[in-house]
């Protein structure tokens, strides 16, 4: 695990599964959406079920999980849902996971940091300010900005900022296989919602572990 030491300018991290677990508070919060559109009334949303979709486009969750809709509820349903789960997320927030901000400072004093989501816009600004996280990150990129994969988002954050040897940290095959087509090294979040069975350059079993292997 050493030999990952000085090996990386800069950092880029997902959310969800990698920062923090904010699944509780989505899922109360789109159950209050669906209960909006008469259409959806029997529908219910359940943790597993967020879970499920964690990490892909919020296009692409929307056609996941309520494939008979027409394409006009779906955009329905995923307005209200966006707007729910920003509000309630607002008031209740997400679950840190243990010493992050810690963690982060550490890493912040040796690499540049950065996040990239497939979330809507303004969920990674809402996990910025709820936890007072700005200090600790230069810049982000999500889904929201520009409609765009998150191979894309990372491209732009590496060009953007001019990154020579960026590394991502994700929790999910989909987060490999952005960071690989972007051409990035990948470090597996085994504590989060998915799984990666190769590929990686390390696996972290706890956030705590990235100050001792980087």
């Amino acid at each position: 695990m050493d030999s990952l030491k000085d090996k990386f300018d800069s950092i880029i991290f997902d959310l969800d599964g990698t920062l923090w677990d904010s699944t509780d508070t989505v899922t109360e919060a789109w159950q209050a959406a669906l209960a909006k559109a008469t259409y959806m009334s029997h529908e219910v949303m359940t943790r597993d079920r967020v879970r499920s979709i964690t990490g892909m486009t919020y296009d692409k969750i929307f056609e996941t999980l309520f494939p008979f809709l027409s394409h006009e509820q779906r955009e329905e349903v995923k307005y209200l849902c966006s707007v729910s789960e920003l509000e309630i997320l607002h008031k209740k927030g997400g679950t840190l996971y243990a010493n992050l901000a810690d963690t982060l400072t550490y890493l912040g004093k040796k690499y540049k940091l950065y996040i990239v989501s497939n979330c809507q816009s303004g969920y990674i600004e809402l996990f910025l300010d709820l936890h007072n996280m700005h200090p600790h990150f230069l810049a982000h990129q999500c889904f929201g900005t520009k409609g765009n994969p998150k191979a894309d988002n990372i491209r732009d954050i590496v060009t953007d900022h001019n990154l020579k040897n960026p590394v991502y940290i994700g929790d999910t095959t989909g987060d490999y296989e952005s960071a690989t087509k972007a051409g990035v090294p990948f470090i597996f979040a085994s504590y989060g919602f998915g799984k990666v069975e190769s590929g990686q350059i390390a696996t972290i079993n706890n956030f705590e572990e990235l100050a001792q292997i980087l």
